[in-house]
């Protein structure tokens, strides 16, 4: 199947392979859009242990498909980050991400979610840097 007329998917072994029918990114219209991504090792499969430590490794694998057309996580203009536990483990998946990101820092929106054996998912939006976003 080829892919559609303005979009390229992203393939990078410095991210985990997909367990399902869907991409790691996709670049489309100016932008590059990720998977939700959990806190899997690429290379051996492992998870961390706490949030903190899941957040870090899931922003790792983002810089590392954003880092595939040469952006990094200063050109994420949005954020959707989903914790199993919400209310719980809020106040240090915010400190991890925290790490990651400097003013101005992207729009977020964080919900509690049902995931698999996982404390947190992420996915983003970044900007290609020779297109500004719309309006």
């Amino acid at each position: 199947m080829s892919e559609p007329l303005g979009m390229r998917a992203v393939d990078t072994p410095a991210a985990p392979r997909p367990a399902g029918a869907y991409s790691q990114g996709v670049v489309a219209g100016g932008f590059l859009f990720t998977a939700g991504f959990g806190p899997q090792d690429p290379a051996t499969g492992a998870v961390p242990e706490g949030v903190g430590a899941q957040t870090a490794q899931v922003l790792r694998t983002i810089g590392a498909v954003l880092a595939t057309h040469g952006l990094s996580l200063r050109d994420v203009v949005k954020v959707t980050a989903h914790l199993q536990h919400l209310r719980r483990d809020f106040a240090a998946y915010d400190a991890a991400y925290r790490e990651f990101f400097e003013e101005p820092c992207p729009v977020r929106t964080t919900v509690g979610s049902d995931l698999m054996d996982i404390l947190v998912e992420i996915d983003v939006v970044a900007v290609l840097p020779d297109r500004e976003p719309p309006g």
